[in-house]
């Protein structure tokens, strides 16, 4: 029995690693090869540089664009994590706490988003943008990402507000506390795990988005740091080294945020994971 274990666990450390590997592993190549020249890169893909070149990342801190590209990323990453987190945490309390006739009914149809790729809607999606005006602005990309962002948090929020204490519930009812005032002063202070699951969750989608932005935005003032990209791919020739540069810097934003709440992460995802 013990030697079983020991396989078991040997198993599961050996799939961890290469879990690892297939996440760092990539994240290696990028950050070493923004110091390589683009023939090196050819000859040398995996190895440690020969020729340390700084210049791609110092002239990217130097560009002006670099830091408007991410400026731009930034808020309409920001913008949606905070439409979302704010709608879907109302949206999922109502589902969790509120019982009316068609409650499992507007649940579920919250939930229908989740059939449909993105990219089947794209289509349709840019011709109601375009309607309603809002084609080359950043509120072209905010709103569709909050559309598209809230059934998933939804889900997330309702499991975890419905394994809250009902006596707390009941207690504020009780003290004459209303659905706004247990919301605001009760939940939301107590939902801190779920909040931060949610908010890495939608800020990284939003900030690795490339297909939305690139249908929406045709004003280069406002490329998103995927799009920014293209900047350095001309007709005849790429800068590899500085595209992989470019990389490197505009993940440490994302990375940074992700560590910095990484201990609410998996309190949030497993605090609603029990059957309904």
């Amino acid at each position: 029995m013990i030697m079983k274990t020991n396989f078991r666990t040997y198993y599961l450390y050996l799939i961890l690693f290469f879990l690892a590997g297939v996440i760092i592993i990539p994240l290696y190549v990028s950050v070493m090869g923004g110091f390589k020249h683009t023939g090196e890169l050819r000859t040398n893909s995996l190895g440690l540089p020969i020729d340390w070149k700084f210049e791609n990342y110092t002239s990217l801190l130097a560009n002006s664009d670099f830091w408007l590209f991410l400026w731009n990323s930034t808020v309409y990453a920001v913008g949606t994590t905070f439409f979302v987190v704010l709608f879907a945490s109302m949206t999922a309390f109502v589902f969790a706490h509120v019982k009316f006739a068609a409650n499992k009914f507007l649940y579920n149809y919250f939930l229908l988003g989740l059939m449909f790729p993105f990219a089947t809607a794209i289509l349709p999606l840019f011709l109601r943008v375009r309607d309603f005006g809002l084609l080359g602005t950043s509120w072209a990309v905010i709103i569709p990402q909050i559309a598209f962002g809230l059934g998933f948090s939804i889900i997330l929020f309702r499991g975890f507000f419905r394994q809250m204490p009902k006596e707390i519930f009941e207690a504020a009812v009780c003290d004459g506390c209303s659905y706004t005032q247990f919301y605001f002063r009760f939940t939301l202070p107590l939902s801190t795990p779920i909040l931060a699951t949610v908010s890495v969750i939608t800020l990284t989608g939003s900030w690795n988005n490339y297909l939305l932005p690139l249908i929406m935005i045709n004003d280069e003032s406002l490329y998103s740091w995927p799009m920014g990209i293209m900047v350095f791919r001309g007709e005849y020739f790429t800068d590899w080294g500085k595209i992989l540069a470019y990389v490197s810097l505009t993940l440490v934003p994302a990375v940074v945020f992700f560590f910095t709440l990484q201990k609410y992460i998996v309190a949030g995802l497993t605090g609603g994971a029990v059957k309904e």
